[in-house]
């Protein structure tokens, strides 16, 4: 039997590390994609190089692709405040069409390495509201992905997988705990230092600690002064 690949978008969070690990449990050999896109949390890039080692993927590309130069972010436009608490709407810290991107590119190189499986940490219920988080989402995409590419329309599907879109934090983390996710070597804040501390004040932050406080678990943040 061949080998079943899959790729898989890994930011270095919480949430795509899980998604990492269920792939990984699901058997099979995982090519993790991160991308340099100007955020401006960029201690998150080597969590991920940390994750994808600890979680043993076959390859693991970061690609430099920065969408930030459009600005529109607060998480690549300095002069857009992180904002410390969620509110009605979509956030600033929304990145316009990032997971379309971010997918693109994932599909691109899965017909390459002939994988029709891509693997994305999306949840859409303990989120911060974006649009490109949803089901609606996820099912637009695979149909794209399966009318746009030589593989798809000759008979070779792919399959976009979010396993986390329908669990909360808590159950993400104690999901991936029991895959042993190392959560400790995670950056999920969006504005960490450059040893990848957390701020604790920011949306991602609250959304982690109440997770972990959720689900009765030990929080392994590292956290600013």
């Amino acid at each position: 039997m061949s080998e079943r690949r899959a790729v898989v978008l890994l930011s270095g969070g919480l949430d795509s590390a899980t998604a990492l690990a269920v792939a990984r449990e699901a058997g099979y050999a995982c090519h993790a994609l991160s991308f340099a896109y100007g955020q401006r949390h960029d201690a998150e890039l080597a969590a991920a190089e940390r994750v994808a080692s600890a979680l043993g993927v076959v390859e693991h590309r970061t690609l430099h692709l920065d969408i930030g130069a459009f600005g529109g972010s607060a998480l690549t436009d300095p002069a857009i405040a992180v904002p410390e608490h969620g509110g009605e709407g979509i956030p600033a810290t929304y990145v316009p069409a990032r997971n379309t991107i971010f997918l693109s590119c994932a599909l691109g190189w899965a017909e390459v390495l002939g994988a029709h499986d891509l693997f994305i940490g999306v949840n859409a219920v303990d989120y911060s509201g974006y649009p490109d988080c949803r089901p609606a989402f996820i099912e637009a995409f695979q149909l794209l992905a399966n009318l746009a590419t030589r593989d798809g329309v000759e008979g070779r599907p792919f399959t976009v997988h979010a396993p986390l879109i329908t669990l909360s934090k808590a159950e993400i983390i104690a999901l991936g705990r029991r895959l042993g996710v190392d959560y400790g070597l995670t950056v999920s804040c969006y504005r960490a230092d450059g040893d990848g501390r957390a701020c604790g004040r920011c949306d991602a932050c609250r959304l982690r600690r109440d997770g972990f406080r959720t689900a009765g678990m030990d929080d392994p943040t590292r956290y600013q002064p």
